[in-house]
């Protein structure tokens, strides 16, 4: 079953590379007018998934990164004309020059051909991955969890009917529909056809996808995310974007993990921390020295493991823990980090610039909350993944990072000496 897929994937990628960005445009405001008149059953598809999650007793992070609602569908499909909008970087000219031998060089923009993606329980990432795809001319196979079966059905159905009411290849955006793992490991294999795999999900198939593949593998997603505030941050401007990065959406990657606090504002600053974390009903994580500090205020605290400071709570929980200065901090990020989102919350430009020399993660900021790692914020429109990696790709995936290049050299008659 998947060679064919593979075969047919293939031979949409030469088609698409060769596409122009009017019909690529034309088809993803297909898919996006779709979506919308297919709200009924998609959002009929989506219930299915969702009480068979809950019969099964899912997570409630879970269950928020798989449902659907009417409001979330009209913004996947407005991400959609969103990636329509944005220049297509396919043919793009990256730089050149003019050899002492005469010999005229390109570096051009060119699609990476056919690409894999692995994901758990999230159905919006079927659009917005095949969206980015279409838009740089790859093709892609699509292997979403069990979780989502019958959400991804729809959507596959209505990508495809969008691609053919435009006369392109339906088979450009294929899915694995089989639940069976097995088809997880020979997709990793079919290197034959397949030029890049992109794992969505937990620690676990990250691993399995680095160890298995005998394809190219761009991990990221895994987010343990921190946020440090150091001894002369205002504490009313510091607590709205705590707020912001552990609430806004707790089960996103971009969620804040652990904060740390300077050791000489924690007496201070822990008492307030405690009371918005209560108003906002989440369950501090504290180390020694902060859970001393935090008892009797109003949150509920728990003292906090070293497993848990290396993991994603995905959830409405906080690790707090105090260091003694800013490169304790570096050090802790360095130890438990996963190298996604990281920030610090400082009234000095010092220890600001500081702070972003040391950390070195996929994204650094400076008096902002981490959920603003998204593709859609960082106005690419929307991502494929969010890349911890160093090599092609780093942070949110957009449309560069869907493409590669080729050297093209222009000669007169020309040989070489």
């Amino acid at each position: 079953m998947l060679i064919e897929m593979g075969e047919s994937a293939r031979q949409a990628a030469f088609q698409l590379s060769q596409c122009s960005t009017s019909k690529k445009n034309a088809a993803l405001n297909c898919i996006a007018d779709l979506l919308e008149q297919k709200t009924e059953s998609i959002l009929a598809a989506n219930d299915l998934d969702i009480q068979a999650a809950k019969d099964n007793a899912v997570s409630d992070a879970i269950l928020d990164r798989l449902l659907l609602t009417k409001e979330r569908l009209i913004g996947i499909a407005n991400d959609v004309r969103k990636v329509a909008t944005l220049n297509d970087p396919v043919g793009e000219i990256i730089d050149g020059s003019t050899l002492d031998s005469g010999l005229k060089l390109q570096r051009r923009r060119v699609p990476l051909g056919v690409i894999g993606v692995i994901y758990e329980a999230r159905p919006n990432v079927t659009i917005d991955i095949a969206s980015l795809c279409l838009k740089t001319g790859n093709a892609v196979i699509l292997r979403g969890g069990k979780e989502t079966v019958y959400t991804n059905k729809v959507m596959i159905d209505v990508i495809q009917q969008a691609l053919e009411h435009v006369k392109l290849p339906a088979c450009a955006v294929q899915s694995i529909n089989n639940s069976d793992r097995k088809y997880i490991n020979e997709l990793l294999k079919l290197d034959k056809y397949v030029d890049m795999i992109i794992p969505r999900g937990g620690a676990a198939l990250h691993k399995l996808c680095r160890e298995q593949s005998t394809i190219p593998v761009i991990t990221g997603g895994i987010g343990v995310c921190h946020l440090f505030i150091d001894e002369c941050m205002d504490f009313d401007k510091a607590l709205p974007i705590i707020i912001n990065a552990k609430t806004q959406r707790p089960s996103t990657c971009n969620t804040l993990e652990t904060l740390l606090i300077h050791a000489s504002i924690a007496k201070q600053f822990l008492p307030k921390l405690s009371q918005v974390m209560a108003d906002n009903r989440v369950v501090l994580h504290a180390d020694s020295a902060s859970l001393a500090m935090l008892k009797g205020t109003p949150a509920s605290v728990l003292p906090v493991t070293d497993d848990e400071l290396r993991q994603e709570w995905l959830s409405k929980d906080l690790n707090v823990v105090i260091v003694d200065s800013l490169t304790s901090a570096v050090k802790h990020i360095r130890e438990y980090g996963s190298a996604h989102s990281d920030g610090i919350l400082t009234r000095s430009l010092v220890n600001a610039e500081k702070f972003v020399n040391l950390v070195d993660s996929a994204a650094v900021y400076v008096n902002a909350s981490t959920r603003f790692t998204d593709g859609g914020q960082f106005g690419l429109g929307a991502e494929v993944a969010v890349s911890t990696q160093k090599l092609h790709a780093r942070g949110p995936m957009g449309l560069e990072s869907l493409t590669t290049y080729k050297w093209i050299g222009y000669g007169d008659d020309l040989i070489r000496d």
